[in-house]
């Protein structure tokens, strides 16, 4: 059986292992274990999203790309045009050529206070690389596949709907809720905008493929996947595609 005949199962074990993780980090801390001070714990222990990362590997060993060319632990800086490097969470680099990069993260809890921050660092990403790309910095026998997958917490924070701030300029039409009106300001839930991010910038040729995938901590945990055009199959099949392709060129 192949992985992808598998996905679903394996998408679940992914996401187990990432409550697994983000448990096991928080009761490693030590000090004042305070709702906030867990949360740090949990988002700098790393390595959360390793589940995914295999995933990954598996696909690009089956489709025949060496494993010396799959970097997901060491060695994953990419020049940037804006700055330096930016470190990636998995790459896949074929005789110095950058076939693949991939981000794969995360959001549970302070919804708020984060959203926007993802949101720039996604965009930015992106585009740093692409130019980066047009000015010949990763080889030019082949465009590379760009992947963005993102976890976030199913909670009731996360899918309600939220008070738009509109002191200047009224927002775009999707952002906003059903019931908004211009006295009724009401915007669409985070989990909503994360939708609304990750669709715009696959359809912007920003990144190829996009993933979210809402979650709830239970036992075991849940899995929902929102949006078909950001289906853990969509995104795999795609990246699967690239690869062959790649495979069968050289």
């Amino acid at each position: 059986m192949t992985v992808l005949d598998n996905l679903d199962k394996l998408i679940e074990d992914a996401v187990k292992y990432f409550w697994d993780t983000r448990r096991n980090q928080e009761q490693k801390t030590t000090g004042k274990r305070d709702a906030q001070s867990l949360g740090r714990a949990a988002v700098t222990g790393g390595k959360q999203m390793a589940g995914f990362e295999e995933i990954t590997v598996r696909i690009a060993l089956e489709k025949g790309i060496s494993e010396d060319c799959i970097f997901h632990s060491k060695a994953l800086e990419l020049p940037g045009y804006f700055r330096p490097e930016k470190k990636w969470d998995i790459l896949i680099i074929d005789e110095q050529v950058l076939v693949a990069a991939m981000e794969f993260k995360s959001q549970v809890g302070s919804f708020g206070k984060n959203f926007n921050n993802r949101a720039e660092e996604a965009i930015g990403s992106a585009n740093d690389l692409w130019i980066a790309y047009r000015e010949g910095a990763f080889g030019d026998r082949i465009k590379p596949w760009l992947g963005y997958l993102f976890v976030l917490e199913e909670h009731r924070k996360s899918t309600s709907a939220i008070k738009l701030k509109e002191p200047h300029f009224e927002t775009f039409a999707e952002f906003h809720d059903r019931t908004y009106t211009p006295k009724n300001k009401i915007g669409v839930s985070y989990a909503k905008r994360y939708e609304i991010l990750l669709t715009k910038l696959i359809r912007e040729r920003h990144y190829d493929a996009g993933c979210l995938l809402l979650s709830k901590l239970a036992n075991p945990p849940s899995v929902t996947q929102p949006c078909d055009m950001l289906s853990a199959k969509r995104f795999f099949i795609q990246l699967a595609g690239h690869l062959e392709t790649h495979v069968k060129s050289k």
